[in-house]
Protein backbone atom coordinates (compact mmCIF):
# COMPACT_ATOMS: atom_id res chain seq x y z
CA UNK A 1 0.00 0.00 0.00
CA UNK A 2 1.21 3.47 -0.88
CA UNK A 3 0.61 6.42 1.42
CA UNK A 4 -0.41 9.36 -0.73
CA UNK A 5 -0.48 13.09 -0.05
CA UNK A 6 -2.97 14.98 -2.21
CA UNK A 7 -3.13 18.76 -2.51
CA UNK A 8 -6.55 20.06 -3.56
CA UNK A 9 -8.34 23.22 -4.52
CA UNK A 10 -12.10 23.61 -4.34
CA UNK A 11 -14.91 26.10 -4.46
CA UNK A 12 -16.98 25.18 -1.42
CA UNK A 13 -20.17 26.92 -2.56
CA UNK A 14 -22.09 23.79 -3.55
CA UNK A 15 -20.85 21.45 -0.82
CA UNK A 16 -21.64 20.55 2.79
CA UNK A 17 -17.97 20.91 3.69
CA UNK A 18 -14.97 18.59 3.69
CA UNK A 19 -16.37 15.79 5.83
CA UNK A 20 -18.74 13.19 4.44
CA UNK A 21 -22.27 13.76 5.81
CA UNK A 22 -25.44 11.69 6.03
CA UNK A 23 -26.94 13.96 3.38
CA UNK A 24 -25.47 16.40 0.90
CA UNK A 25 -22.29 16.28 -1.17
CA UNK A 26 -18.93 16.59 0.61
CA UNK A 27 -15.41 17.02 -0.75
CA UNK A 28 -14.26 13.89 1.10
CA UNK A 29 -17.13 11.89 -0.37
CA UNK A 30 -16.40 13.09 -3.90
CA UNK A 31 -12.73 12.19 -3.58
CA UNK A 32 -13.40 8.75 -2.11
CA UNK A 33 -15.96 8.03 -4.83
CA UNK A 34 -13.46 9.12 -7.49
CA UNK A 35 -10.79 6.81 -6.05
CA UNK A 36 -12.96 3.68 -5.95
CA UNK A 37 -13.07 2.75 -9.67
CA UNK A 38 -9.35 3.46 -9.98
CA UNK A 39 -8.36 1.41 -6.91
CA UNK A 40 -11.02 -1.29 -7.33
CA UNK A 41 -11.89 -0.88 -3.66
CA UNK A 42 -12.97 1.79 -1.21
CA UNK A 43 -10.22 4.27 -0.34
CA UNK A 44 -10.59 6.32 2.84
CA UNK A 45 -9.33 9.87 2.52
CA UNK A 46 -8.27 11.96 5.54
CA UNK A 47 -8.25 15.77 5.31
CA UNK A 48 -5.94 18.20 7.07
CA UNK A 49 -8.91 20.33 8.08
CA UNK A 50 -12.66 19.87 8.16
CA UNK A 51 -13.68 22.96 6.25
CA UNK A 52 -17.33 23.87 6.80
CA UNK A 53 -20.10 24.14 4.23
CA UNK A 54 -19.35 26.99 1.86
CA UNK A 55 -15.67 27.37 2.83
CA UNK A 56 -13.13 27.30 -0.02
CA UNK A 57 -9.62 25.85 -0.24
CA UNK A 58 -6.61 26.99 -2.22
CA UNK A 59 -4.44 24.16 -0.86
CA UNK A 60 -6.28 21.60 1.23
CA UNK A 61 -4.19 18.51 1.96
CA UNK A 62 -5.47 14.93 2.18
CA UNK A 63 -3.83 11.57 2.74
CA UNK A 64 -4.92 8.10 1.63
CA UNK A 65 -3.66 4.53 1.51
CA UNK A 66 -3.76 3.46 -2.13
CA UNK A 67 -3.08 -0.01 -3.56
CA UNK A 68 -2.40 0.95 -7.19
CA UNK A 69 0.88 1.42 -9.05
CA UNK A 70 -0.25 4.42 -11.09
CA UNK A 71 2.26 7.22 -11.52
CA UNK A 72 1.36 10.22 -9.39
CA UNK A 73 0.70 12.49 -12.37
CA UNK A 74 -1.47 9.85 -14.02
CA UNK A 75 -3.45 9.37 -10.83
CA UNK A 76 -4.04 13.12 -10.48
CA UNK A 77 -5.36 13.28 -14.05
CA UNK A 78 -7.58 10.25 -13.49
CA UNK A 79 -9.11 11.77 -10.35
CA UNK A 80 -9.70 15.12 -12.05
CA UNK A 81 -11.40 13.37 -14.95
CA UNK A 82 -14.04 12.11 -12.51
CA UNK A 83 -14.30 15.00 -10.06
CA UNK A 84 -16.52 18.02 -10.78
CA UNK A 85 -14.68 21.01 -12.21
CA UNK A 86 -14.98 23.01 -8.96
CA UNK A 87 -12.82 20.41 -7.19
CA UNK A 88 -9.27 19.91 -8.51
CA UNK A 89 -6.37 17.69 -7.46
CA UNK A 90 -3.28 19.87 -7.85
CA UNK A 91 -0.72 17.19 -7.03
CA UNK A 92 -0.25 13.65 -5.75
CA UNK A 93 2.89 12.65 -3.83
CA UNK A 94 4.12 9.41 -2.26
CA UNK A 95 4.86 9.87 1.43
CA UNK A 96 6.32 7.80 4.31
CA UNK A 97 3.91 5.39 5.98
CA UNK A 98 3.56 7.57 9.09
CA UNK A 99 2.40 10.68 7.22
CA UNK A 100 -1.16 11.77 8.03
CA UNK A 101 -2.74 14.88 6.54
CA UNK A 102 -4.29 15.95 9.82
CA UNK A 103 -2.04 14.63 12.57
CA UNK A 104 1.26 15.43 10.84
CA UNK A 105 0.29 19.05 10.24
CA UNK A 106 2.11 21.66 12.33
CA UNK A 107 0.39 24.77 11.05
CA UNK A 108 -2.35 26.21 8.86
CA UNK A 109 -2.99 29.51 7.16
CA UNK A 110 -6.47 30.87 6.47
CA UNK A 111 -7.57 33.98 4.61
CA UNK A 112 -10.81 35.83 5.10
CA UNK A 113 -11.92 38.28 2.41
CA UNK A 114 -14.22 41.26 2.89
CA UNK A 115 -15.42 43.87 0.41
CA UNK A 116 -16.02 47.05 2.40
CA UNK A 117 -17.74 49.19 -0.21
CA UNK A 118 -21.31 50.19 -1.16
CA UNK A 119 -21.42 47.45 -3.80
CA UNK A 120 -19.62 44.20 -4.56
CA UNK A 121 -18.65 42.89 -7.96
CA UNK A 122 -20.86 40.01 -9.18
CA UNK A 123 -17.62 38.17 -9.94
CA UNK A 124 -16.58 38.29 -6.28
CA UNK A 125 -19.86 37.97 -4.40
CA UNK A 126 -19.50 34.19 -3.86
CA UNK A 127 -16.04 34.62 -2.34
CA UNK A 128 -16.26 37.65 -0.03
CA UNK A 129 -18.33 39.02 2.81
CA UNK A 130 -19.93 42.23 1.60
CA UNK A 131 -19.92 44.80 4.43
CA UNK A 132 -21.26 48.05 2.91
CA UNK A 133 -20.87 50.33 5.96
CA UNK A 134 -17.41 51.82 6.38
CA UNK A 135 -15.10 49.95 8.75
CA UNK A 136 -12.30 51.40 10.87
CA UNK A 137 -9.43 49.22 9.66
CA UNK A 138 -7.00 50.75 12.18
CA UNK A 139 -9.27 49.72 15.05
CA UNK A 140 -9.57 46.20 13.61
CA UNK A 141 -5.80 45.91 13.22
CA UNK A 142 -5.24 47.08 16.79
CA UNK A 143 -7.80 44.58 18.12
CA UNK A 144 -6.31 41.71 16.12
CA UNK A 145 -2.89 42.29 17.67
CA UNK A 146 -4.29 41.10 21.01
CA UNK A 147 -4.92 37.66 19.47
CA UNK A 148 -1.35 36.94 18.41
CA UNK A 149 0.35 34.40 20.66
CA UNK A 150 -0.79 31.41 22.69
CA UNK A 151 -4.28 31.76 24.18
CA UNK A 152 -7.34 29.83 25.18
CA UNK A 153 -9.67 30.63 22.28
CA UNK A 154 -12.85 29.22 23.85
CA UNK A 155 -14.61 32.56 23.25
CA UNK A 156 -14.21 32.01 19.50
CA UNK A 157 -15.03 28.30 19.38
CA UNK A 158 -18.19 27.17 17.62
CA UNK A 159 -20.61 24.69 19.14
CA UNK A 160 -20.22 21.00 18.42
CA UNK A 161 -16.44 20.79 18.76
CA UNK A 162 -14.89 17.66 20.29
CA UNK A 163 -11.34 18.93 20.87
CA UNK A 164 -9.56 18.17 24.15
CA UNK A 165 -7.98 21.62 24.49
CA UNK A 166 -9.08 25.02 23.21
CA UNK A 167 -5.58 26.48 23.50
CA UNK A 168 -4.03 27.51 20.20
CA UNK A 169 -1.23 29.77 19.02
CA UNK A 170 -1.74 32.40 16.34
CA UNK A 171 1.68 33.26 14.94
CA UNK A 172 0.74 36.13 12.65
CA UNK A 173 -2.26 38.13 11.47
CA UNK A 174 -1.53 40.03 8.27
CA UNK A 175 -3.71 42.49 6.37
CA UNK A 176 -4.09 43.54 2.75
CA UNK A 177 -6.22 46.65 2.74
CA UNK A 178 -8.51 46.55 -0.29
CA UNK A 179 -10.37 49.56 -1.64
CA UNK A 180 -13.41 49.50 -3.87
CA UNK A 181 -15.89 46.88 -4.98
CA UNK A 182 -13.27 44.68 -6.69
CA UNK A 183 -10.39 44.81 -4.17
CA UNK A 184 -11.23 42.87 -1.01
CA UNK A 185 -9.76 43.43 2.41
CA UNK A 186 -7.81 40.24 3.14
CA UNK A 187 -7.17 39.07 6.71
CA UNK A 188 -4.61 36.26 6.81
CA UNK A 189 -4.17 34.21 9.99
CA UNK A 190 -1.32 31.72 10.44
CA UNK A 191 -1.22 29.45 13.47
CA UNK A 192 -0.60 25.99 14.81
CA UNK A 193 -4.27 25.08 14.47
CA UNK A 194 -7.76 26.53 14.60
CA UNK A 195 -10.91 25.56 16.47
CA UNK A 196 -14.29 25.02 14.83
CA UNK A 197 -15.52 28.37 13.42
CA UNK A 198 -12.60 30.11 15.16
CA UNK A 199 -11.49 32.20 12.18
CA UNK A 200 -15.04 33.18 11.24
CA UNK A 201 -15.84 34.17 14.84
CA UNK A 202 -12.65 36.22 15.08
CA UNK A 203 -13.42 38.01 11.82
CA UNK A 204 -17.00 38.69 12.87
CA UNK A 205 -15.75 40.21 16.13
CA UNK A 206 -13.21 42.33 14.26
CA UNK A 207 -15.94 43.63 11.97
CA UNK A 208 -18.06 44.52 15.02
CA UNK A 209 -15.08 46.49 16.35
CA UNK A 210 -14.49 48.10 12.98
CA UNK A 211 -18.14 49.16 12.90
CA UNK A 212 -17.76 50.90 16.27
CA UNK A 213 -19.64 48.43 18.45
CA UNK A 214 -16.63 47.99 20.75
CA UNK A 215 -13.24 49.56 21.31
CA UNK A 216 -10.19 47.50 20.20
CA UNK A 217 -9.25 46.81 23.85
CA UNK A 218 -12.47 44.83 24.20
CA UNK A 219 -10.69 41.95 22.46
CA UNK A 220 -8.61 41.17 25.58
CA UNK A 221 -11.79 40.98 27.68
CA UNK A 222 -13.41 38.62 25.18
CA UNK A 223 -10.38 36.33 25.20
CA UNK A 224 -10.25 36.26 29.00
CA UNK A 225 -13.95 35.49 29.29
CA UNK A 226 -13.65 32.15 27.44
CA UNK A 227 -17.34 32.70 26.70
CA UNK A 228 -18.60 32.53 23.11
CA UNK A 229 -21.53 34.82 23.93
CA UNK A 230 -19.08 37.65 24.68
CA UNK A 231 -17.61 37.65 21.17
CA UNK A 232 -19.14 38.99 17.98
CA UNK A 233 -21.09 37.56 15.10
CA UNK A 234 -19.94 34.60 12.99
CA UNK A 235 -18.68 35.78 9.60
CA UNK A 236 -20.25 34.02 6.59
CA UNK A 237 -18.51 30.87 5.40
CA UNK A 238 -18.12 31.96 1.78
CA UNK A 239 -15.45 34.56 2.61
CA UNK A 240 -13.08 31.98 4.13
CA UNK A 241 -10.24 30.18 2.34
CA UNK A 242 -7.85 27.50 3.60
CA UNK A 243 -4.61 28.75 2.03
CA UNK A 244 -1.86 26.47 3.28
CA UNK A 245 -1.15 23.46 5.51
CA UNK A 246 2.38 23.17 6.88
CA UNK A 247 4.38 20.05 7.66
CA UNK A 248 7.83 19.32 9.07
CA UNK A 249 10.71 21.36 10.41
CA UNK A 250 10.86 23.62 7.35
CA UNK A 251 7.67 25.33 8.48
CA UNK A 252 9.42 26.93 11.45
CA UNK A 253 6.52 25.93 13.71
CA UNK A 254 6.60 23.66 16.72
CA UNK A 255 4.31 20.64 16.76
CA UNK A 256 1.26 21.28 18.94
CA UNK A 257 0.47 18.40 21.26
CA UNK A 258 -3.08 16.93 21.10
Amino acid sequence: MRNLKLTLQYDGTNYVGWQRQASGTSIQGLLEDAFEPIAGTHVTVHGAGRTDAGVHALAQVASASFPGAHESSVLARALNAVLPTDVRVLSVEDMPADFHARFSAVGKTYEYRIVNAPMVSPFLVRYVWHVPNQLDINAMTSAAAHLVGAHDFSAFQGAGSDVVSSERTIHTIDWADGHGHDLPLVIRLRGDGFLRHMVRNIVGTLVDIGAGRWEPERMTEILASRDRSQAGTTAPAHGLFLVRVEYGEDSGLLVRQP
